[in-house]
């Protein structure tokens, strides 16, 4: 997880610089017209698209001590920006994510993945013309989950089997983005359950899901 936050942080980096170097430039070929044209970028409501990686791990809704593996899985779905007074906007979304972890066992090797609609409803603050910052709650709507039990001997002795939860979860959602140009944006968020998930409780204890998401964002006018 530390090299997966390091490899997060140069990317943004990388990215911010880049941005500069982009508004930079941008900037001295129209120094005259620069600050109306910001003021109207913002102001324009703006739909996207978006997708990248989840790298997802669970942790226990009441021991502290809980410890379990990540899995890497993927997200995509629709953004939408729509501005209410600088430097502030709203930043709905609808997102297919894959959550879950994986747990080793005296009897063998167990990974839950689970498929979720995400229903991000974000404040998102510009804090320059090419940095943002994200909060807000989520809604996930959980789709199905398979579970699968390997003993280490052989594939064929996997034990596969589904169960579906019957609830939304409440999530929370903070992050980062830097914009490389107008329309395309890098993007790095943390996601955590409010709420313990419970399906099949009996065998599995209850947990919360927490995701860093790692992609990238193509925005359209």
């Amino acid at each position: 997880m530390k090299k997966l936050l390091f490899f997060t942080i140069c990317l943004l980096v990388a990215g911010s610089v880049s941005a500069q170097g982009y508004y930079s430039g941008h900037r001295r070929a129209v120094r005259r017209s620069a600050p109306r044209s910001s003021a109207s970028d913002f102001y324009r409501t703006r739909v996207g698209i978006a997708g990248g990686f989840n790298f997802a791990d669970a942790v226990d809704a009441y021991n502290s001590n809980y410890s379990t593996a990540g899995i890497t899985a993927f997200h995509v779905g629709l953004t939408l920006d729509i501005p209410v007074a600088y430097p502030l906007s709203f930043a709905p979304e609808v997102l297919y994510s894959q959550k879950g972890y994986a747990a080793t066992t005296t009897d063998g090797n167990f990974t839950q993945r689970s498929n979720f609609i995400d229903v991000p409803l974000l404040a998102k603050f510009r804090l320059s013309p090419f940095f943002n910052f994200v909060v807000g709650p989520q809604v996930s709507f959980p789709i199905s989950t398979t579970n699968t039990y390997d003993n280490g001997f052989n594939g064929t002795a996997q034990d596969h089997y589904s169960t579906t939860h019957d609830r939304t979860v409440l999530d929370g959602v903070i992050g980062v983005g830097v914009d490389i140009n107008p329309n395309v944006e890098i993007r790095a968020r943390y996601t955590i359950d409010f709420q313990q998930t419970d399906d099949n409780a009996y065998y599995i204890p209850g947990y919360r899901n927490e995701v860093f998401q790692l992609g990238i964002g193509f925005k359209f006018q």
